[in-house]
């Protein structure tokens, strides 16, 4: 407690929660927890679910000694949203200024990594942490995600003998622009790569997409050597390791999008002894019920401001819940584009609160990124707006209606909308209701008309200078 009070860490609500819990002991030696995250890294672009280029061999190993998560979702499609959702254990639109990209993630809501500290664990993070945001604007004095290390090697070096740890790794990879590891494509076959169907099938698509599979094996092979010093020292069997990434990837309809490419993330973990070996999990997960998963598995009790349970002890889903609000700033009058959806099985259900708004940016450049800011800078886009094919086009940057619904059994890459249809009035009057009844239950402020995330300073830089050079280095 005394240590809580120092370093001004926490809450006040985190220092009663392990004040009234510290009878509560496990009945296990701790584990350590380690969390190997991707920037941009979408389902299915991992080996072991089946693609057939990129090869992930770290992300294979935890799925076949531990469990595979085949619809796990990000719970919403932008960095620091997600990452702040994972953290707190709470959906975006209940932490205000964080449900925006750059937006802060106030101090006074409770992070896992604060609640473990408090309990003895040491607690730290290398590369990406939360973000990207300030966390000073929010009133905390280092990042959500812990004390910042040059390395996890360095981490290990700092922490005491015996003491448990919970370390986030946030690797960059595979943010664009995507120009490391390309010595890996010698042995990748472009024709076999499966394009989406809202991309053209051409040339610079199909290297886009082995830039970034390069990247998403740079990625593997990073988490791969934080696996090798927990060996050497023996205590790998010793730690719940997860691997997983944040968002989907930053292609076209990908990354700021509620489709799957933005959404669906890979998910594999390790915890010999406690998770089964070789598991699949095929029920509906987000990264939001990874802070109750962590807290539970450290023997404490799941804080109140949770609104996620754990993994490990809650019912099976059969659907998970998405939204969006402003990713980059990339609309006249710094407005958001608003989203809420629900995922299940078959279908697909997106509500655009905003219709008449750019859902991938206002058309002109106006202060991040570009024209179509939301979507980033690739091969791909800059062919889509050279060439402007259609439908890809229009897939990828033209104005939406203010509802979609997509028939995943016949149309998995989610281009033909069935929302008007008659054939289909029941599925989306039944999602309709399902989505209405989780914004009522989590005091979604959407609930009602607002524009408070329109009003959301942004902190973000102005773009400024040329468009990177997107050759791969050699």
């Amino acid at each position: 407690m005394e240590l809580l009070s120092r370093r001004e860490l926490v809450t006040g609500a985190v220092t009663a929660l392990v004040a009234s819990t510290a009878k509560a002991r496990p009945r296990k030696p701790r584990p350590n927890i380690l969390l190997l995250i991707a920037d941009n890294w979408a389902y299915p672009h991992a080996s072991t679910y089946g693609d057939p280029v990129v090869q992930t061999p770290t992300f294979d190993r935890i799925a076949r000694q531990g469990v595979v998560f085949r619809n796990a979702f990000a719970p919403n499609p932008s960095c620091s949203p997600s990452r702040s959702s994972l953290l707190t254990g709470q959906e975006s639109h209940r932490l205000r200024d964080a449900a925006n990209l750059y937006g802060n993630l106030a101090a006074e809501f409770t992070v896992y990594p604060d609640i473990l500290e408090a309990s003895g664990y040491a607690v730290g993070f290398s590369g990406k942490g939360w973000g990207p945001g300030s966390p000073e604007l929010s009133g905390r004095k280092r990042n959500p995600a812990g004390e910042k290390y040059a390395s996890f090697a360095e981490f290990l070096r700092s922490r005491k003998t015996g003491q448990p740890f919970c370390f986030w790794f946030g690797s960059n990879h595979p943010h664009v622009p995507w120009n490391q590891g390309q010595n890996r494509q010698a042995r990748m076959k472009a024709s076999a790569i499966r394009v989406p169907k809202h991309l053209p099938d051409e040339a610079e698509v199909r290297q886009d997409i082995l830039n970034y599979y390069c990247e998403v094996e740079e990625f593997d092979q990073q988490c791969r050597e934080i696996l090798e010093q927990l060996e050497q020292l023996g205590e790998l069997d010793r730690t719940l390791v997860v691997m997983t990434s944040d968002n989907g990837w930053q292609m076209p309809r990908g990354l700021a999008g509620c489709y799957d490419l933005g959404v669906h993330v890979p998910l594999a973990m390790r915890w010999p002894g406690e998770i089964r070996a070789g598991s699949v999990r095929d029920d509906f997960v987000t990264l939001t019920e990874l802070a109750p998963t962590f807290v539970e598995a450290a023997g404490l009790p799941r804080p109140a401001s949770f609104t996620t349970k754990s993994l490990f002890s809650r019912q099976r889903l059969d659907a998970v819940f998405l939204e969006r609000e402003r990713h980059a700033n990339v609309r006249r009058g710094d407005l958001a584009y608003p989203i809420r959806g629900v995922r299940t099985k078959h279908f697909l259900y997106l509500r655009n609160l905003t219709p008449e708004r750019w859902p991938a940016g206002d058309p002109e450049f106006y202060w991040s990124v570009g024209p179509y800011g939301d979507v980033d800078d690739s091969l791909s886009k800059r062919l889509l707006l050279k060439r402007k094919p259609q439908p890809y086009f229009d897939l990828c940057f033209a104005k939406r209606p203010a509802e979609e619904l997509y028939d995943l059994r016949s149309d998995p890459d989610q281009v033909n909308n069935v929302a008007t249809s008659p054939k289909y009035a029941a599925v989306k009057a039944d999602l309709s209701k399902r989505l209405d009844e989780w914004m009522q239950a989590t005091a979604d402020p959407r609930v009602s008309p607002t524009d408070f995330w329109d009003r959301v300073p942004y902190t973000g830089p102005k773009f400024q200078g040329r468009l990177p050079d997107l050759t791969p280095s050699q």
